[in-house]
């Protein structure tokens, strides 16, 4: 639980003072409480690192902009983590009153918000509520920044991603292609912000079975990010997982099974040997192994990607009940029922309590 605490704080914190306009004095204390509360989650102190975060809540309570969205978010995510999701929801409340309050209904501060709120939740599999809260956020944004902003490509991406999640595929192509349409006009073919969507298009060009324009599409992404960050970069290894991964479905396991590979040993290299992607590439892998027939070589990677996850986000995330689920259906192939019919039932037991 303290891991799992120390993740989700960290990730946050990092949000909080992107924007300040406030006396210097009131910056610097909330600053001192930020760094602190950093200090005592290091130090395994959780509670005292909540009241550093409540006390840095309300020095930038009365100012407006994403500071009060970044305390907001780091304290929600500190919540999620801890399985309080009523607490975190009541801080985003209170994030939306008091910027609503100050700036008004459709200002951007709201929809930076309301867009930090749709991602927790989106992370955590409750896409019904992703998908509210981003389709706000994005009609903020396109009255107030106009339909071609940086932003407003950000949250096409954020909700088409969604609607990907719920198999709302026609709607999701709309928005890709929107957010690609946009950015190809104002940064150009090669830019590495088209990276991004090109993938996340290519994994939806996969759900629907095209498989020749996905193709199309991950190589693109994957030429741009080879080009502008280097070979061996973590965003790499994302376009090789998803390149990987529609080889996979079409049966070219060889050719899967190398740029898999390749993705892992970027992710270990440059990210350390516990961290998250490096499980979800031990995951995509394991599955790989198991349709191979590779089955020892498929348990000793669920067991480790299990172990990854289990401590960087939690036993309960549902990226753990993935896992799960995949060791479960090796296990079963295995002819071992027992401990398959265990771990089904425990990711079963997570996907009801997430809602997902």
């Amino acid at each position: 639980m303290g891991d799992k605490r120390f993740t989700a704080i960290l990730g946050a914190c990092v949000l909080l003072f992107w924007v300040s306009e406030v006396p210097a004095q009131d910056v610097l204390l909330s600053e001192w409480h930020v760094d602190s509360g950093k200090r005592a989650v290091k130090e395994r102190h959780f509670d005292e690192a909540e009241q550093h975060y409540f006390t840095a809540l309300k020095e930038a309570a009365g100012t407006p902009g994403t500071r009060v969205t970044g305390s907001i978010a780091a304290l929600a995510a500190l919540y999620l983590a801890e399985g309080k999701p009523e607490a975190s929801e009541r801080l985003f409340g209170q994030a939306l009153a008091v910027q609503e309050r100050m700036l008004g209904l459709e200002h951007p501060a709201v929809a930076e918000t309301l867009k930090s709120w749709a991602t927790l939740n989106a992370d955590h599999g409750k896409d019904e509520v992703a998908e509210r809260l981003f389709t706000r956020a994005l009609a903020i944004q396109e009255k107030t920044l106009g339909s071609e902003h940086p932003d407003v490509v950000d949250t096409l991406n954020n909700l088409a991603t969604v609607y990907k999640s719920q198999r709302k595929y026609d709607m999701a192509e709309r928005l890709y292609a929107r957010a690609l349409a946009i950015q190809e006009k104002a940064l150009g073919p090669e830019h590495l912000d088209m990276a991004d969507t090109l993938n996340n298009l290519a994994v939806l060009y996969k759900a629907q079975k095209r498989y020749a324009e996905a193709e199309d599409l991950c190589r693109r992404a994957l030429a741009i990010r080879e080009k502008r960050l280097g070979p061996e970069h973590p965003d790499v290894a994302v376009s090789l997982n998803t390149l990987a991964n529609l080889y996979f479905v079409v049966g070219w396991y060889k050719e899967a099974e190398g740029l898999h590979e390749r993705a892992l040993a970027i992710r270990e290299k440059r990210l350390g040997p516990e961290h998250p992607d490096v499980a979800t590439s031990l995951n995509y892998l394991a599955i790989l192994y198991n349709h191979q027939g590779k089955h020892a070589e498929a348990e000793s990677l669920f067991k480790r990607a299990l172990a990854i996850r289990e401590k960087s986000l939690g036993p309960e995330h549902p990226k753990v009940a993935d896992t799960l689920e995949s060791y479960a259906a090796l296990l079963g192939v295995m002819e071992r029922p027992e401990e398959a019919e265990r771990l089904a039932a425990r990711a079963k037991a997570i996907r009801s309590k997430r809602g997902s």
